[in-house]
């Protein structure tokens, strides 16, 4: 009789262990699933504001009340940093956007440039005003697209603890 007590105490406690780590399994699935929901909006949050700063710089762009080739720089800069499904691949999708910051890319900038040789920043000069020139018109035309194409995806999101 005391074997069967004993075996019937052991399977209590055994059915009680696995119900509790039952418990405890779905606690963590639950928690995971939380931790990804904010991930994914903490994303979203971040994303929606590099479209509304790229947007700001496609109007100044299209409205021309900045150098083209500072404005490619800076649009292909930030948009290098969304996240997900919203990447832009300006070699695909903007391709006069992306010719234009591959020709204007490495050449010097600020400081960089007034440290350089007259001779080496007139030359940059001349190869940015040629390859700006050749392309105005059609870059102009992208960063207007591109305003068009994040204007949908440049929505706020409120991030809520659930």
């Amino acid at each position: 009789m005391s074997t069967a007590l004993f075996a019937f105490v052991g399977a209590i406690i055994i059915i009680g262990l696995a119900s509790y780590a039952g418990f405890l399994l779905m606690q963590l699935k639950k928690q995971k699933q939380l931790i990804q929901i904010q991930q994914q909006h903490a994303i979203d949050q971040r994303n929606a504001n590099i479209f509304e700063n790229v947007h700001t710089l496609c109007m100044a762009g299209v409205q021309q009340q900045c150098d083209l080739a500072e404005i490619v720089i800076r649009v292909v800069c930030i948009m290098d940093y969304v996240q997900g499904d919203d990447r832009v691949d300006f070699a695909v999708d903007y391709p006069a956007i992306n010719e234009l910051y591959q020709v204007v890319k490495d050449m010097a900038r600020g400081d960089d440039r007034q440290a350089l040789d007259k001779k080496d920043r007139m030359k940059q000069t001349l190869a940015r005003q040629k390859a700006e020139s050749r392309l105005t018109e059609t870059v102009l035309t992208e960063l207007g697209q591109l305003k068009q194409n994040i204007q949908p995806l440049n929505n706020k999101i409120d991030i809520k603890v659930i």
